[in-house]
């Protein structure tokens, strides 16, 4: 995952290692308390607590074990390197983030997540100011991307990898602030925004349109419990039944609203 102030191609992963056990002897050790669990195990809620713990270190484990071969993208051909745009300047940071997503993709990792930052203490697309620095924004993604987009069709991993890419609101189509020729910005907008999605049961073409200054929704609008049921729903999630615990009571990603929007659905 990338953000402002991080690259790719620097980019670690902290405190992978156990500073004093070999990753085979923490195997081992797991085993052992997993051995010595079995022994004693009830129906207490403390074993059930001691158990989810086990859990947890297990899957800490397989990732330490697992994570730095798909991460390796040394072992890529050049040709894939370049389609990504890895070892040029403007795209070679997002090149990698989205070619680290398909090799996670590769291996069944089921949710990932690519943020875009370029390298500021600002968010890249939050441009109350200097709007023109989107064109740089775009230059740097669109070209991974595509590349993202056909690796996962080629390799048959598009049909069943849900990919979809945008923001959490619009800007307004006027300027915000001061206007020059060279640097102005946009407002936050929440009446309308486009994000697109590919793959994964959806379907082509453009769903929705809004009036001509792009400002209120015309036809076809998508609430964003809308637009979650139906995602969850492409995921084989009920969201009807996908609630989780909070303050005492249970809440629903859709809240109390939200159907899925069929029309999108191949």
């Amino acid at each position: 995952m990338g953000r402002a102030g991080i690259t790719a191609k620097d980019a670690t992963i902290k405190n992978l290692y156990h500073p004093s056990m070999k990753i085979e002897d923490q195997g081992k050790y797991l085993d052992f308390l997993r051995s010595l669990n079995a022994e004693q195990s009830g129906k207490s809620q403390a074993d059930k607590d001691y158990e989810a713990t086990l859990n947890s270190f297990e899957l800490g484990w397989r990732m330490q074990n697992f994570a730095p071969e798909v991460l390796d993208l040394s072992r890529e051909t050049k040709s894939t390197l370049d389609d990504y745009g890895i070892g040029n300047a403007t795209t070679d940071n997002y090149g990698r983030l989205c070619l680290m997503a398909r090799r996670l993709a590769e291996a069944d990792v089921r949710y990932i997540q690519v943020n875009y930052g370029d390298n500021t203490n600002n968010p890249a697309w939050d441009q109350h100011s200097n709007l023109p620095k989107h064109a740089d924004h775009a230059k740097a993604v669109d070209k991974p991307i595509a590349a993202l987009l056909g690796d996962l069709k080629k390799r048959g991993l598009l049909e069943d990898t849900l990919v979809w890419f945008g923001g959490e609101f619009g800007r307004t189509n006027y300027c915000q602030g001061a206007l020059t020729k060279d640097n102005y910005g946009r407002d936050h907008h929440p009446k309308c925004f486009t994000i697109w999605m590919a793959g994964g049961g959806v379907k082509p073409g453009v769903h929705g349109e809004t009036d001509d200054f792009g400002y209120n929704i015309n036809s076809l609008p998508v609430h964003v419990h809308d637009f979650h049921a139906t995602i969850m729903h492409l995921m084989g999630i009920k969201h009807e039944e996908f609630t989780y615990k909070h303050l005492g009571r249970r809440y629903r990603l859709t809240d109390v609203s939200g159907n899925v929007i069929n029309d999108l659905i191949s």
